[in-house]
């Protein structure tokens, strides 16, 4: 069976409700704090409840925040293939949430950005596997520099699926392009897509995004409540329009990363990209009706949301 090598990283997540994000000086009071692992568990377990092996080639740290990596992994049937860095605790990321579900991040890394090309050459591909790469793993040179080299061995018929991450917009272009033209999907926001493409509107954008990608691989630009786009590099100003599903968010937090792992374990399962694309959709909208990162659906659950919203 395929299995997913997730080479993004898990750092704890302090999510902290608020009403509104301070203006530079001033303070707020969150109405809740707590600690989770998050990051690229999110997309880790979407595709794993979507029925999808998820191999995990990541590193994780010694201490509080790598304590709390290895339990969320090991609750969930996961675990690194790689030994625990002694050296040094694994990263944690601030996360406030306003009352509008929307939400604005704060990263410290740690052990996860030490990943190297000796780690990464390490990974098994085996025919039909599928490999997820982070923007996230871009901010460490050694982690950059050994992604890039590494996806130059993997083999050309393998799906690499490169989501840019909200670190793009602060990446110069040479950093992030190698990833986006090896790899057979890039899934972004609408934020991220308008920083890599230089256009506006999100059909623009989707369009010129395909032009940068190599022959038979598609982009998708996902835009909030807007439809979802689809473009091929092999027709890029033919963008196909995936509707969401109109639902009361509570927290936005993981649904980007929900999203990225249903597609993926929707395509491992044989079906369409607009047919995953859609799942994908059903389930983020599912997931932010949740409070918490790790708040992705099972199978049969979007199942169930689809029976309801035919």
């Amino acid at each position: 069976m395929p299995e997913l090598i997730h080479t993004g990283s898990i750092v704890v997540d302090m999510v902290m409700t608020i009403d509104t994000v301070p203006t530079p000086g001033n303070e707020v009071l969150a109405t809740t704090t707590h600690l989770v692992a998050g990051g690229g568990l999110n997309s880790m377990l979407a595709a794993q409840r979507g029925g999808l092996p998820v191999k995990f080639a990541g590193l994780v740290g010694t201490g509080p925040f790598g304590d709390i990596i290895v339990q969320a992994l090991t609750e969930n049937e996961l675990a690194s293939i790689y030994p625990r860095v002694a050296s040094k605790d694994s990263g944690f990321c601030v996360a406030l949430v306003d009352k509008g579900g929307e939400r604005t991040f704060i990263t410290q890394v740690g052990a996860e950005s030490d990943v190297s090309f000796k780690h990464l050459s390490q990974i098994t591909i085996n025919d039909g596997d599928l490999v997820y790469v982070s923007g996230y793993s871009l901010a460490a040179t050694t982690n950059a520099e050994g992604l890039v080299r590494w996806l130059g061995t993997v083999p050309d018929s393998t799906v690499v699926f490169f989501d840019p991450s909200p670190l793009v917009c602060q990446l110069p272009e040479k950093v992030f392009q190698p990833l986006i033209a090896r790899a057979s999907i890039v899934s972004c926001n609408l934020r991220e897509a308008q920083h890599i493409t230089g256009q506006t509107r999100a059909k623009d954008c989707a369009s010129r995004l395909a032009e940068l990608l190599r022959p038979r691989a598609h982009a998708i630009v996902r835009a909030g409540k807007e439809p979802t786009l689809i473009s091929s590099a092999d027709d890029p100003h033919s963008v196909i329009s995936v509707p969401t599903f109109p639902v009361d968010a509570v927290d936005t937090n993981g649904a980007g990363d929900t999203h990225a792992g249903v597609v993926l374990s929707s395509i491992a399962q044989g079906l369409s990209l607009e047919q995953s694309v859609r799942r994908a959709n059903a389930a983020a909208a599912i997931s932010v009706t949740r409070s918490g990162p790790a708040s992705a659906p099972t199978a049969d659950e979007v199942d169930e949301f689809l029976a309801e919203h035919r």
